[in-house]
């Protein structure tokens, strides 16, 4: 099996159950400020097909080239792309390394690197969703992102991939319940491990509902009831999402995470990504539905309604 596999490619690196360290009850303890700023993609880059590690020499020409082409620094001098690049680079925290296996992709499973396909069904969904939002962009809040309402980022999960900065979140742990508080969008998943079921069918949550418990050592959250509203990469409210969280070293978190949505797409992937202690703090990130620039973007619309209508 291709997870064991590759847990089983960590034991050089795994700390024993000896000195594993763990909670005042006995749980492995996975607490503490986490960063997966990294800069391999999720997808494995289409000139690096059938490519599936580097070289620590490719590696590290990789991660130049890499971070050189992130600068958004580096400006043109052309008014509309210096305010197109928003931000000064100062504000990034993309990460400046590949992963530590030197994979190419985040991406285990498929071998390929690849998100599989969108079923028929998955790929009318999302083209009927594009068409609605462009019919509707500006009509109201609902015709906007998620991550534009504050409600939710599609990085912070779940699943937990990185993004352009905010890459931290942090572990806190009782007997009975997991907590991860995300930096970016302030989400926090309390997740029971008293073997409790999931909510009735009827009942959707946007990041769904988790449940967790121990297999050996590793923290496993189980996560269905997602809204239909909410969409990562494609999937629907059939998703179903299975983390696994495993301390590998006094530092290092091994996070992995498997996507199984047959009505979005026509294979259930993995993507693996080992997640480093940061000694940094999370900072509140004071985003909010009903932000200034949500009420912008909307009287901006409505102005040039009454332009175009004169």
């Amino acid at each position: 099996m291709l997870r064991g596999t590759l847990l089983a490619a960590c034991a050089a690196i795994a700390v024993t159950a000896q000195n594993l360290p763990r909670t005042a009850d006995g749980q492995p303890d996975l607490q503490g400020i986490w960063s997966n700023a990294t800069i391999t993609p999720l997808e494995r880059p289409a000139d690096l097909a059938g490519k599936e590690t580097f070289t620590p020499a490719e590696a590290a020409a990789y991660e130049k080239q890499v971070v050189d082409r992130n600068n958004v620094d580096h400006r043109t001098g052309n008014a509309e792309a210096d305010v197109a690049s928003a931000y000064n680079q100062f504000w990034y925290d993309r990460g400046t390394k590949a992963v530590g296996t030197r994979r190419t992709s985040l991406i285990v499973d498929p071998p390929d690197g690849h998100i599989p396909a969108l079923t028929p069904e998955g790929q009318k969904r999302m083209e009927d969703t594009r068409t609605w939002m462009q019919a509707h962009a500006t009509d109201g809040p609902e015709g906007r992102t998620l991550g534009e309402r504050c409600i939710l980022w599609a990085t912070a999960g779940p699943p937990m991939l990185p993004g352009p900065y905010n890459n931290n979140f942090q572990i806190l742990q009782t007997r009975d319940r997991v907590v991860i508080l995300n930096e970016m969008i302030h989400d926090a998943r309390v997740i029971p491990l008293d073997g409790s079921p999931h909510l009735p069918d009827n009942i959707r949550e946007w990041r769904g509902d988790s449940r967790g418990h121990w297999d050996g050592n590793t923290l496993v959250v189980d996560t269905t009831n997602f809204s239909g509203a909410y969409s990562f990469r494609g999937s629907d409210r059939n998703l179903h999402l299975i983390e696994r969280f495993t301390r590998t070293s006094p530092d290092t978190l091994l996070y992995e995470f498997t996507v199984d949505d047959p009505t979005a797409f026509t294979k259930p992937w993995t993507a693996q990504i080992a997640v480093n202690r940061t000694k940094g703090m999370i900072f509140e990130y004071a985003c909010h539905e009903g932000n200034y620039a949500m009420v912008d973007i909307l009287a901006g619309a409505r102005a040039a309604e009454k332009r175009a209508a004169k």
